[in-house]
């Protein structure tokens, strides 16, 4: 079933074409840019590559190359080492945690259906606690626990009503429902999203590691989608997904994985069930030194890797493990789909970021994950350098530079779109363009979070986070917010001005 989902399937007629359209554009671009532009012994030589592009082209390199390390060297071997502890590997016993809020019938039919399947499958007593807000969707999955479980004696179901009022207390209700039911100090957790479809085995192929690897206290999974939504939405996701994977199995490598996902990630059940841990995935927060102390509304799932890596625990990807994403756009124009989920996720990574490098530090992390922590806050600028150089150039000295830049972009990112065909994810001739808007935009909507932390939302939730404090403190923090985003954007752009006038002075 995942191969329908991989890389190996067959070339259809119109993605030929869109890749002979890519390299013919390519060709185009070249034959249009003038030719002393691209002559080292030019004195209008443009360096493209510079000291910042080698700088992010090296960390793509690393990244890139430490996954692919990990994926087909590392990891079979961890793999085959974990399976021979395979008798002993499974826990006593196994916990299913599903939330589910205003998803589609169909969409929790095939996911519901998907977890008693692999309860059916694991071998080992199975409680599944479900967290969910209507009485039709209680109405509908004891309904396929009626129709897919052959041996009910081994399935449990608990229901739990919530309140509606966001995943992070639909979540700590289930956890706290589960330590009611007392569980052994081997049980393992799996917290499952309820647009999350669970593929065969991937239960299994998880929780084995916690055996093998006894520092790890959360285990997330590889990611495959569907996409209720047009071709460039679906694409959007798609590379998503294979650009995760990548940088999955690169922090694997260092069992610092930076985000427990809250579509299928694994636990100790003792570390889940801990207090502490409960009022992380419930009451998080943050305290900012100009807006203060707020809630996280969203980013549950940051705030359990955040709770595990405090607690001493490690944290890892198992790429083997596989589920299947069902995506429900939050918008059907897909400028602003991508600007709204652009924002969540890395307004929660950014939020994560700032707290985790202060309180945590490179003793506990680690060298390369306080380097992988820190760059993010730098790469949204880098990401911007180049557009912002050549549209400068191009108005002071010639559209030339703009071409340039233009032939460059889809060179690389078409290089790096087959780069990610060895990831095992399919690859797609509409990706260099999906990836280039995802560098730029993304960019912006980074910048844009930094400054506004203290907003959120859910894309499917429609809760927004409470404002605290008077109208004119929250008045204060909005006009200060806008002032620094412009201070910093103009201090950019200047600065790129400035180097480009130099630089150019200097032949």
């Amino acid at each position: 079933m995942v191969g329908e989902y991989q890389h190996k399937k067959p070339l259809t007629a119109a993605e030929f074409m869109g890749w002979m359209l890519l390299f013919g554009a390519i060709a185009l671009m070249s034959s249009a840019v003038d030719p002393k532009y691209i002559d080292p012994h030019h004195k209008q030589f443009i360096f493209l590559l510079g000291v910042i592009g080698m700088w992010r082209y090296s960390n793509a390199l690393m990244h890139f190359g430490r996954g692919m390390y990990f994926l087909y060297w590392r990891f079979p071997r961890m793999r085959a080492a974990a399976d021979k502890m395979a008798e002993d590997s499974l826990p006593s016993e196994l916990f299913m945690v599903v939330t589910s809020f205003r998803i589609p019938t169909h969409t929790t039919y095939q996911v519901y259906r998907s977890v008693f399947q692999e309860a059916e499958r694991v071998g080992v007593p199975v409680t599944i606690i479900v967290s969910i807000v209507e009485k039709s969707d209680e109405i509908l999955i004891k309904e396929i626990l009626r129709r897919e479980t052959r041996n009910p004696e081994r399935v449990k179901l608990i229901v739990i009503r919530a309140r509606g009022t966001g995943k992070r207390d639909g979540l700590a209700h289930a956890f706290r429902a589960l330590s009611r039911q007392m569980p052994n100090d081997d049980a393992v957790v799996g917290v499952v999203d309820g647009d999350t479809q669970l593929l065969p085995g991937c239960v299994a192929n998880a929780v084995k590691f916690f055996p093998y690897l006894p520092t790890v206290g959360g285990i997330t999974t590889n990611e495959y989608c569907v996409v209720e939504g047009s071709e460039t939405m679906r694409q959007w996701h798609a590379l998503r997904f294979a650009q995760r994977h990548v940088n999955m199995c690169s922090m694997a490598l260092s069992k610092r994985v930076l985000t427990m996902t809250g579509r299928l990630s694994f636990f100790r059940c003792k570390v889940l069930i801990d207090p502490d841990f409960i009022r992380d995935v419930e009451s998080d927060y943050l305290e900012h030194w100009r807006l203060g102390r707020f809630q996280f509304l969203t980013g549950d799932d940051k705030s359990s890797w955040f709770s595990l890596m405090r607690s001493g625990w490690d944290t890892f990807y198992v790429p083997d493990s596989n589920t299947l994403t069902v995506e429900h756009p939050p918008e059907k124009n897909f400028f602003k789909a991508t600007r709204q989920l652009m924002f969540r996720w890395y307004g929660n990574s950014l939020r994560q970021n700032l707290r985790t490098t202060k309180l945590l530090g490179v003793r506990r992390l680690g060298l390369f994950t306080s380097y992988v922590l820190y760059d993010q806050r730098v790469s949204m600028w880098t990401c911007l350098l180049g557009l912002v150089a050549s549209v400068i150039a191009s108005v002071l000295f010639g559209a030339q530079y703009l071409l340039l830049y233009v032939l460059w972009v889809l060179i690389s990112r078409t290089l790096a779109t087959l780069a990610y065909g060895f990831s095992g994810h399919a690859i797609n001739p509409m990706y260099p363009m999906v990836l280039y808007y995802n560098q730029v935009a993304g960019s912006v909507m980074k910048a844009y979070a930094l400054f506004h932390m203290n907003q959120q939302s859910w894309t499917r939730q429609k809760t927004t986070l409470e404002k605290s404090g008077s109208n004119i403190d929250a008045q204060i923090n909005m006009i200060s917010s806008k002032i620094m985003l412009f201070s910093s954007a103009s201090i950019f752009f200047g600065a790129v001005s400035v180097l480009i006038y130099l630089s150019q002075g200097a032949y």
